[in-house]
């Protein structure tokens, strides 16, 4: 069978050489000896519409994730039979039902969870960097945590504050260049510091020695925060574990089958050769 008709997903972002999930896709492909694809494309937000338009007609499309800057956008393209626009409201998955209608939801949240699974966050204060499409996910997680309260820093106010109120979540909003409380989690939900993008410029020593700081970044996977974190001791959790997560999710809803996760000692390993 020639490489042309094998069935295939994909990712689609604005800029997309950097996502690592081609890679991951495709570890789990070969591990289970399947005959699929899983490739990147390069999407602008301009050709969202055509892209959407031109893979519904593709038999052999199984569906693709959704990176930044599209996840609120693509909404407005695919069926929501979850639902997911009145509660995470935000899409990072785009699949076709058993009809072969196209639908999005939204496997961040479970993503983001999985590494905090051991973590009892219940009446902690969180501090959330960033208020687009990956801190809904996010957001969304935090407010099945039973989380004491939540502070954003966003460059929106208005926006912040419309988040906290759509997920019931008690908090505060504060600008980017603000200072951190004294908090118990710290995630970093926005691209600052992210190849190709603006540093993420924050003090950390508000935080007691007992925080967790999460970077949902994963290129480069020891960011400038992550950095500053492990230098002050502080326990921190990388956007790998995340973007597997996640993975692992579409995965199964793209192919069918669940992916070996006894390998993924194997798989970071090789995400960051």
């Amino acid at each position: 069978m020639s490489s042309t008709a094998l069935p295939y997903a994909e990712v689609i972002g604005d800029p997309i050489a950097h996502s690592k999930s081609p890679l991951i896709h495709g570890f789990w492909l070969k591990a289970l000896g399947m005959e699929a694809e899983y490739r990147a494309c390069h999407v602008t937000p301009d050709g969202l519409a055509d892209y959407i338009a031109a893979r519904r007609d593709d038999p052999l499309w199984r569906g693709c994730n959704v990176t930044i800057p599209h996840k609120l956008a693509v909404m407005e393209h695919v069926g929501d039979p979850g639902d997911v626009r009145a509660s995470i409201g935000a899409m990072n998955t785009i699949a076709r039902d058993a009809q072969g209608a196209l639908f999005g939801t939204n496997t961040d949240a479970g993503g983001f969870y999985a590494p905090l699974g051991q973590s009892d966050f219940a009446g902690a204060d969180i501090a959330v960097i960033g208020a687009g499409g990956a801190a809904r996910a996010v957001l969304f997680a935090l407010s099945r945590m039973d989380v004491a309260s939540v502070t954003i820093h966003a460059r929106s106010p208005l926006k912040a504050m419309g988040l906290l109120a759509a997920f019931g979540l008690k908090g505060q909003v504060r600008g980017m260049a603000d200072a951190l409380g004294e908090v118990d989690l710290l995630v970093n939900t926005s691209p600052l510091g992210m190849k190709d993008f603006d540093p993420l410029e924050i003090d950390l020593s508000p935080l007691p020695t007992s925080a967790l700081v999460y970077d949902i970044v994963y290129n480069p996977l020891e960011t400038g925060l992550l950095k500053a974190a492990r230098a002050r001791g502080l326990e921190t959790v990388d956007g790998l574990e995340m973007l597997i997560g996640q993975a692992a999710l579409a995965f199964e809803i793209f192919f069918d089958a669940a992916p070996p996760r006894e390998r993924d000692d194997e798989l970071r390993a090789l995400l960051t050769a």
